[in-house]
């Protein structure tokens, strides 16, 4: 109502002034709504000499509103001289919702300003005119900005070379990878597999030199080993689609007392260079273990506190999140599935409003560092739909193939230790009645594997 009042009673905004009740002023010029040329346009111009940013910032955008070719120079005015990033950012916004191509000039000015927002907002103004050939030569030369984001809106509008792949269905995956477990190098094995073949990869690699199937002869060549098998990951994932890691650091013990422990940072190590090889960061979840479940590393320090000798129990991990890069908004992700799928794969219930998930560790009689059946659940909700093809190239136990199996998914396992594909069939046999013998789970060697693929 006192949105409405304002709208037809301009002069109002003057009492909301003299009150000086920011709050109020705030909440009702963000439901001023459409605004025509007819307004009353001295209250809000007013505002623009506010001490308050937020204030000014939301006066700049009614003003825009009004559609009046005269205010370009008022916003140009504000850009100047108004020392606040938001409200320079919406008065560059304003002159681009005038739509005029003689403000093109100014508009071309701010492409060089210092603050990346107010060169999106000028970038933006000027896409209206994407046809006119003196804008595109301007817009182009942007592609070697140093911000990252201003480069992906350049690459969108002007280079985007990708494969048009709207002749190929999004939800399909390779039947002869359905439900398969395969023996062998992960690295060997992923060299059969096409392009953007599995929806979803979440997988935990080998901790290094901490277990006797993961002997490494230095970091760097256990970093270059994730590396390989991760862009290869990359290579098959179909686009916009995700890949969670669930990784920690970890302390390779000390040979003697005369010499040091060492910490290995490993999930910061590895995020470099998956973004370098074309991940997307999206988020990091914490999953926090009961400090009972952790290695203590405290009870020296219990004894003598003295400082420096301060050691946590390390009773977190992470799972960090990535979207393979694209152009595309996951809207077109979904977009791609029958509605009753999508329907049939919402996530119900209560579910994890944080990223931190409390989940209690599992042991296994044959592997050391298992996949709690929980944790694999919930991301196998949370990012794939039914019937898509979720891969873990360092299977283990076969917990996540359980939990896709469970979820109806299709999984699709690799692992190279013997022993853990044994355990991996006793998982999955004990999981599912299965009346379609054609995805009953399958586990094949390496050759075997090849024919299927060819």
């Amino acid at each position: 109502m006192e949105a409405e009042l304002l709208k037809n009673e301009p002069e109002r905004i003057q009492d909301f002034i003299r009150q000086n009740n920011i709050s109020a002023l705030v909440k009702s010029l963000n439901r001023l709504g459409r605004l025509d040329q007819n307004f009353d346009k001295k209250p809000l111009m007013t505002l623009l000499k506010h001490d308050n940013e937020r204030v000014r910032s939301l006066a700049v955008k009614n003003l825009a509103k009004i559609g009046d070719l005269n205010l370009a120079s008022v916003f140009v005015n504000v850009v100047e001289t108004d020392d606040s990033s938001i409200v320079r950012r919406e008065a560059v916004s304003g002159i681009g919702r005038l739509r005029n191509i003689s403000n093109k000039q100014i508009l071309f000015k701010y492409l060089n300003d210092s603050d990346p927002e107010v060169v999106m907002q000028a970038i933006r103004g000027l896409l209206v005119f994407k046809e006119d050939k003196e804008v595109q030569d301007k817009l182009k030369k942007l592609n070697n900005h140093p911000n990252e984001m201003i480069q992906d809106i350049i690459k969108k509008e002007f280079y985007n070379n990708s494969k048009n792949r709207s002749d190929q269905n999004h939800t399909l995956s390779p039947d002869f990878m359905k439900n398969v477990v395969v023996h062998g190098d992960v690295r060997e094995i992923l060299k059969s597999v096409k392009d953007e073949s599995v929806h979803l990869t979440f997988t935990s690699p080998p901790y290094y030199n901490a277990r006797d199937y993961s002997i490494y002869s230095s970091y760097k060549e256990y970093l270059e080993f994730l590396e390989y098998v991760f862009k290869e990951v990359h290579r098959i994932t179909k686009e916009g689609r995700f890949f969670l890691l669930n990784t920690s650091p970890i302390i390779i013990p000390r040979v003697g007392r005369q010499y040091s422990s060492k910490r290995y940072p490993i999930p910061y190590d590895i995020h470099p260079l998956l973004i370098k090889m074309g991940w997307e960061f999206i988020d990091d979840i914490i999953w926090k273990k009961p400090e009972a479940s952790a290695k203590n590393r405290n009870a020296g320090f219990l004894q003598h506190r003295k400082p420096l000798c301060y050691k946590p129990n390390a009773c977190t991990e992470y799972v960090m999140v990535y979207r393979k890069k694209t152009d595309k908004l996951i809207d077109w992700n979904i977009k791609q599935y029958d509605k009753k799928i999508v329907e049939e794969s919402k996530i119900n219930g209560d579910f994890e409003s944080s990223n931190v998930w409390k989940i209690d560790p599992t042991f296994d009689k044959t592997h050391s560092a298992v996949f709690p059946l929980e944790l694999c659940n919930k991301v196998i909700k949370f990012y794939s739909f039914k019937g898509d093809l979720v891969f873990d190239p360092f299977a283990g136990s076969g917990t996540f193939g359980k939990s896709a199996l469970n979820l109806d998914r299709f999984f699709f396992l690799t692992e190279k230790e013997k022993k853990y594909i044994d355990r991996i069939k006793e998982n999955l046999t004990q999981t599912k009645i299965f009346t379609d013998n054609k995805f009953r789970p399958r586990f094949l060697n390496m050759s075997e594997f090849e024919r299927l693929a060819k």
